[in-house]
């Protein structure tokens, strides 16, 4: 999981770009990227850390350009020590490209060896963004016909690309001297926005994002999503053609997106994630009453933030007083997306606080977006009885999450998953709670899908182990665990 903005101006987008980023920082806390493009020249500028803390005022005076991209980074392939593995990526051949990259590419094995062996192209890092880049650039290369590149061209190389590459792609490049291009992989498992306002010069300005806040903070229309299996070529003057690039394209949006990962003011694929969110919590209260009908809960408390739209409306559908009981330092990131283990578990009680006044001697029922690691959830349990609960709890949002998630969320290895092969009695013994209740496959379906015709179907592996989107096996998850464990 990365954020990802791509900006074509009538002004300087550098500061534009810098507070897409700003609003994009709950993608990625690892390190960030802005690249701007002034007629053939690119500037760049990257480093480690969150976006307030990366860039100067030289920075920003040295992206120059109307065109330009940024990212947010969140470390699922390569290492989050690795500075030189920050985006945007850059590669001279052809005309000059760079490119970010929102996503996991699951192929990236038998794509090393082809750009070693048959294309003959340099990697330099393990990241699987200098593989998709080196992709892109190797299938330009092999289609222009002529000097100029025109958007023929373009299109035909990520159609190609398209066919060599698997996994989940939300990209924006630029390409030096013809502008921005966005693509999306053919299942749509990673979002990408596209926005359109009236630009100083009267022509059209375009931004492409991971989340439609970026659009509205700017003064955006959101046009639409960029389609799965489609590109968009956006010139510097402002013109924009797209075109469907994949041959069998299916809409599969993940559904950690509108469980957490996205913020709820913005809308993916049509669907609002604050009301998937409210909606969520109708549908978990049905399970609490189902499983514990009997229970004596006096209030309903949340793990702030993206808990908090489900913790209402389950004090609401089941009439029982909501309460605010966990106080968040605003000024720690979120420790799902922590790099490390022993960060993450550090982290819980820098970032919450318990209120003996809103605990002692109550039975309170906790809601959270979803159990993971079970980290954040037993340090929860914890710092809920030291406070002076008399019984906890515990609800989860999401289903139990049993299987590695290979499409851009770090939560590769089976054994760091606290619901694989354990039954909820025995997870809640592990997290020290009285009871813990999950959402359902089917409920959680029903409540991000309820309202709309555009998605019918999410991408839920984590919950399911059913893998649609590239040749996901028994070999391949071995191989990915043995990786990220060394």
């Amino acid at each position: 999981m990365c954020g990802i903005v791509g900006i074509v101006s009538s002004e300087p987008v550098n500061q534009q770009v810098y507070d897409a980023l700003l609003l994009l920082q709950h993608r990625g806390q690892d390190s960030t990227g802005i690249a701007t493009l002034d007629g053939d020249f690119f500037q760049m500028v990257k480093a480690k850390g969150q976006v307030r803390e990366a860039y100067r005022t030289r920075d920003m005076r040295r992206l120059i350009g109307n065109v330009g991209l940024g990212h947010v980074r969140y470390a699922t392939r390569g290492s989050a020590e690795r500075e030189e593995e920050a985006q945007p990526f850059y590669v001279g051949a052809p005309y000059g490209i760079i490119l970010v990259h929102n996503g996991n590419l699951t192929n990236t094995r038998e794509l090393t060896a082809d750009l070693y062996n048959v294309d003959r192209r340099h990697l330099n890092t393990h990241s699987d963004t200098e593989l998709l880049l080196n992709v892109l650039a190797n299938e330009l290369q092999a289609g222009i016909a002529g000097l100029a590149l025109d958007a023929d061209q373009v299109f035909g190389a990520v159609s190609r690309l398209h066919e060599r590459v698997e996994g989940s792609y939300a990209a924006i490049a630029m390409i030096s001297g013809y502008g921005l291009l966005a693509f999306r992989d053919p299942f749509g498992i990673r979002p990408l926005v596209l926005g359109r306002r009236t630009g100083a010069n009267g022509a059209d300005d375009w931004v492409v994002a991971s989340e439609s806040l970026v659009l509205e903070s700017g003064g955006y229309e959101i046009v639409r999503d960029v389609e799965p299996g489609e590109a968009i070529l956006i010139s510097p003057d402002g013109t924009m053609q797209s075109r469907q690039c994949a041959q069998n394209p299916r809409l599969l949006p993940c559904a950690f997106e509108y469980i957490y990962l996205a913020r709820p003011d913005s809308v993916l694929s049509g669907i609002s994630v604050y009301d998937a969110r409210l909606r969520l919590g109708d549908v978990l209260a049905e399970q609490i009453q189902q499983e514990l009908p009997d229970l004596d809960i006096d209030v309903v408390m949340p793990i702030p933030d993206s808990a908090r739209p489900s913790a209402m409306q389950v004090a609401q559908k089941l009439g029982i007083e909501y309460r605010e009981g966990f106080f968040k330092n605003r000024y720690v990131g979120r420790t799902f997306i922590m790099p490390g283990q022993a960060v993450r578990k550090k982290s819980v009680r820098q970032k919450l606080n318990a209120m003996s006044v809103e605990f002692k001697g109550k039975n309170v029922l906790i809601v959270d977006d979803s159990i993971v690691r079970g980290t954040t959830s037993r340090e929860i349990v914890e710092m809920a009885r030291a406070a002076g609960a008399k019984s906890v709890i515990f609800a989860s949002a999401a289903p139990p999450v049993t299987h590695p998630h290979v499409y851009g969320i770090n939560m590769p290895s089976r054994g760091e998953l606290i619901a694989h092969d354990r039954t909820p009695a025995e997870i809640a013994a592990e997290l020290g709670a009285d009871h813990l209740i999950y959402q359902t496959v089917e409920g959680m379906n029903r409540a991000i899908l309820e309202g709309q015709t555009e998605v019918t179907e999410l991408e839920e592996s984590c919950f399911t182990g059913e893998y649609l989107a590239g040749n996901i096996d028994a070999e391949y998850l071995a191989w990915v665990e043995e990786t990220q464990e060394s």
